[in-house]
Protein backbone atom coordinates (compact mmCIF):
# COMPACT_ATOMS: atom_id res chain seq x y z
CA UNK A 1 0.00 0.00 0.00
CA UNK A 2 0.69 3.84 -0.09
CA UNK A 3 1.80 4.25 3.68
CA UNK A 4 3.63 0.78 3.88
CA UNK A 5 0.78 -1.56 4.93
CA UNK A 6 0.91 -4.74 3.65
CA UNK A 7 -2.69 -5.30 1.53
CA UNK A 8 -4.30 -7.67 3.87
CA UNK A 9 -4.39 -5.84 6.82
CA UNK A 10 -8.30 -5.42 6.79
CA UNK A 11 -8.65 -9.08 6.56
CA UNK A 12 -6.07 -9.91 9.41
CA UNK A 13 -7.32 -7.34 11.64
CA UNK A 14 -10.93 -8.77 11.02
CA UNK A 15 -9.67 -12.42 11.46
CA UNK A 16 -8.09 -11.30 14.63
CA UNK A 17 -10.99 -9.02 15.82
CA UNK A 18 -13.63 -12.24 15.26
CA UNK A 19 -12.20 -14.03 18.06
CA UNK A 20 -12.84 -11.43 20.47
CA UNK A 21 -16.40 -12.53 20.97
CA UNK A 22 -19.27 -13.98 23.65
CA UNK A 23 -20.06 -17.60 23.30
CA UNK A 24 -22.41 -19.89 25.60
CA UNK A 25 -19.64 -20.81 27.58
CA UNK A 26 -18.25 -17.34 28.16
CA UNK A 27 -16.73 -14.21 26.89
CA UNK A 28 -13.60 -12.59 25.68
CA UNK A 29 -13.71 -9.01 26.65
CA UNK A 30 -11.02 -6.78 24.77
CA UNK A 31 -9.26 -3.53 25.89
CA UNK A 32 -6.94 -2.35 23.12
CA UNK A 33 -4.70 0.17 22.72
CA UNK A 34 -4.32 1.09 19.19
CA UNK A 35 -0.66 3.50 17.75
CA UNK A 36 -1.96 6.09 16.11
CA UNK A 37 1.04 7.48 13.78
CA UNK A 38 0.91 11.13 13.31
CA UNK A 39 -2.05 11.09 15.67
CA UNK A 40 -3.70 10.83 11.99
CA UNK A 41 -7.14 8.65 12.68
CA UNK A 42 -7.15 8.41 8.85
CA UNK A 43 -4.30 6.12 9.05
CA UNK A 44 -5.50 2.43 7.68
CA UNK A 45 -3.76 0.84 10.55
CA UNK A 46 -6.31 2.70 13.45
CA UNK A 47 -9.45 3.13 11.23
CA UNK A 48 -9.24 -0.51 10.20
CA UNK A 49 -9.18 -1.46 13.86
CA UNK A 50 -11.48 0.98 14.89
CA UNK A 51 -14.27 -0.38 12.50
CA UNK A 52 -14.26 -3.53 15.07
CA UNK A 53 -14.81 -1.73 17.95
CA UNK A 54 -18.16 -0.97 19.93
CA UNK A 55 -15.91 2.05 21.68
CA UNK A 56 -13.50 3.98 21.03
CA UNK A 57 -11.61 6.48 23.58
CA UNK A 58 -9.54 9.05 22.07
CA UNK A 59 -6.74 10.65 24.16
CA UNK A 60 -5.53 14.00 22.76
CA UNK A 61 -2.48 15.69 23.16
CA UNK A 62 -3.73 19.28 22.49
CA UNK A 63 -6.20 18.80 25.65
CA UNK A 64 -3.01 17.60 27.65
CA UNK A 65 -1.63 20.15 26.39
CA UNK A 66 -4.24 22.54 28.12
CA UNK A 67 -3.85 20.58 31.66
CA UNK A 68 -7.00 18.87 31.30
CA UNK A 69 -6.85 15.10 32.09
CA UNK A 70 -7.73 12.52 31.17
CA UNK A 71 -7.68 14.07 27.96
CA UNK A 72 -10.55 12.35 26.81
CA UNK A 73 -11.43 13.42 22.57
CA UNK A 74 -15.58 13.83 23.10
CA UNK A 75 -15.37 14.69 19.25
CA UNK A 76 -13.41 11.58 18.01
CA UNK A 77 -14.32 9.72 21.06
CA UNK A 78 -17.12 6.94 20.17
CA UNK A 79 -19.31 4.75 20.99
CA UNK A 80 -22.22 1.90 19.57
CA UNK A 81 -24.24 2.45 23.02
CA UNK A 82 -25.04 5.74 22.51
CA UNK A 83 -27.85 4.74 20.45
CA UNK A 84 -31.55 6.09 21.57
CA UNK A 85 -32.75 2.36 21.92
CA UNK A 86 -30.11 1.65 24.29
CA UNK A 87 -29.52 4.76 26.45
CA UNK A 88 -33.06 6.65 25.98
CA UNK A 89 -34.29 9.38 23.32
CA UNK A 90 -33.41 12.41 26.03
CA UNK A 91 -29.81 11.20 26.93
CA UNK A 92 -29.00 10.43 23.43
CA UNK A 93 -30.41 13.90 22.12
CA UNK A 94 -28.20 15.77 24.48
CA UNK A 95 -25.27 14.06 23.99
CA UNK A 96 -25.74 15.01 20.26
CA UNK A 97 -26.09 18.89 21.43
CA UNK A 98 -23.20 18.44 23.10
CA UNK A 99 -21.22 16.81 20.07
CA UNK A 100 -22.98 19.86 18.00
CA UNK A 101 -21.62 22.71 20.26
CA UNK A 102 -18.22 20.91 21.10
CA UNK A 103 -17.65 21.03 17.03
CA UNK A 104 -18.97 24.42 16.30
CA UNK A 105 -16.37 25.66 19.16
CA UNK A 106 -13.60 23.76 17.64
CA UNK A 107 -14.63 25.58 14.20
CA UNK A 108 -14.75 28.47 15.61
CA UNK A 109 -11.28 28.37 17.32
CA UNK A 110 -9.73 27.02 13.61
CA UNK A 111 -11.48 30.58 12.19
CA UNK A 112 -10.09 32.50 15.66
CA UNK A 113 -6.42 31.29 15.05
CA UNK A 114 -6.43 31.95 11.42
CA UNK A 115 -8.30 34.97 11.05
CA UNK A 116 -8.14 36.93 14.85
CA UNK A 117 -11.66 37.71 16.55
CA UNK A 118 -12.28 40.77 14.33
CA UNK A 119 -13.00 38.09 11.51
CA UNK A 120 -16.07 36.34 13.69
CA UNK A 121 -19.85 37.11 12.84
CA UNK A 122 -21.49 39.00 15.93
CA UNK A 123 -23.35 35.65 16.41
CA UNK A 124 -20.46 33.71 16.31
CA UNK A 125 -18.77 35.74 19.16
CA UNK A 126 -22.17 34.87 21.04
CA UNK A 127 -21.45 31.57 20.77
Amino acid sequence: SAVGYQPTLATDMGQMQERITTTTTGSITSVQAIYVPADDLTDPAPATSFAHLDATTVLSRSIAEKGIYPAVDPLDSTSRMLDPLVVGEEHYDVARKVQSTLQRYKALQDIIAILGMDELSEDDKIA
